[in-house]
């Protein structure tokens, strides 16, 4: 039986603890996409977790749906990328890069020549991006032809082996909360009648044919998945969580990747009866290396990796905690974070929430 602070091997990364950092968008990426020269410290702070998943980083120009996110597609990106790769690893941490790309969930403004965003299907999605003008409605989107599609699967094993090359442990496929992947999962946003829509096979092809062609890349080893099954972010709805879900847990176990990462609740919502059912029945289907996220805390996360989960992965407690598994190992109390420097900013409550020590330090 493990415990959350043990060492472990997830593929072919081995972990220092099953205290994991989730991916967190904060917006302070230069406008080229090139990641900012204070992510370097931010990342280093940080690299106590036993594995880091970086905010997602667009696999192209078209991938991008909010202002001041990082790229991982051109020279200058990987270089700005290695600095950080190098500063977590010299702290003994390890990285992965998680592979985004929004599909309808941007804005005209964001794209290259002012172009509709790409989805499944034309289906404008109720819900907001931020733009330089601040927050906008996501536009319009245009349905992907089968040769874009073929072209956002090369995009991706691009960006997979451009993410080795920026010294990355690994790279996390992105397939949830309502981006690119997950929109073709769900029936409300595919209604396509080709091999992509249709059937649940048809509509969760794209992501297994993104695993397969990036694990044919990088080694299934270093590759992770995130699903978000019963989630409702960006205006995404599954009502046929469980079959689509089910055959996506079956699948992707499978495939022998290093983890499957998924958001089981998301803060300030309570989680239904059916909801903890579904998620009962869905772990039954996948065999391998499980890690939960979605509102978690020590307790509630010890006992999740006694009970089989082979991690738990923190996101605002990492933002204002940068030494959580240290925290965690002593029972130490935890420092909150501020909402308002989420998105967006500068240092100020990104790279400047102190460690348990240098509080104590200052006492």
């Amino acid at each position: 039986m493990s415990t959350l602070l043990d060492a472990g091997k997830l593929g072919d990364i081995d972990v220092r603890n099953r205290v994991f950092m989730a991916p967190l968008t904060r917006n302070r990426a230069h406008a080229d996409g090139t990641p900012n020269e204070i992510a370097i410290k931010y990342y280093a702070q940080r690299a106590g977790a036993g594995l880091i998943i970086t905010e997602g980083a667009q696999i192209s120009p078209q991938g991008q749906g909010y202002v001041n996110t990082p790229g991982i597609f051109t020279a200058q990106q990987i270089d700005a990328w290695k600095k950080i790769t190098d500063a977590v690893h010299a702290e003994g941490g390890k990285i992965v890069v998680q592979l985004w790309h929004v599909g309808r969930i941007s804005h005209t403004s964001l794209q290259p020549g002012g172009a509709s965003p790409l989805a499944p299907s034309a289906i404008q999605a109720k819900a907001d991006t931020f733009t330089d003008k601040g927050v906008e409605n996501a536009s319009e989107p245009k349905a992907l032809s089968l040769a874009e599609i073929e072209s956002i699967k090369e995009e991706y094993v691009r960006s997979a082996k451009l993410a080795i090359e920026a010294g990355f442990d690994g790279v996390e496929v992105h397939g949830a909360n309502g981006y690119l992947l997950n929109q073709f999962i769900a029936k409300a946003t595919n209604t396509r009648d080709d091999a992509y829509g249709g059937s649940v096979e048809n509509r969760a092809r794209l992501l297994l044919e993104t695993v397969d062609a990036v694990s044919d890349e990088i080694g299934r080893g270093r590759v992770g998945v995130r699903l978000s099954p019963t989630g409702t972010f960006n205006d995404i709805k599954d009502d046929d969580a469980e079959e689509n879900y089910s055959y996506l847990f079956s699948e992707i176990a499978k495939r022998d990747v290093a983890y499957l990462h998924v958001v089981e609740r998301f803060p300030g919502y309570a989680v239904t009866p059916e909801e903890v059912e579904l998620f009962k029945s869905l772990r039954g289907k996948f065999t391998g290396n499980y890690i939960g996220n979605g509102d978690y805390d020590r307790s509630s996360a010890t006992q999740a990796v006694k009970d089989g989960a082979f991690g738990i992965s923190f996101g605002r407690f990492f933002i204002s905690n940068p030494d959580l598994p240290e925290r965690f190992r002593l029972n130490a109390p935890l420092a909150e974070p501020d909402p308002e420097t989420f998105y967006g900013g500068d240092e100020a409550g990104y790279s400047d929430y102190p460690t348990l020590a240098e509080t104590l330090e200052t006492v």
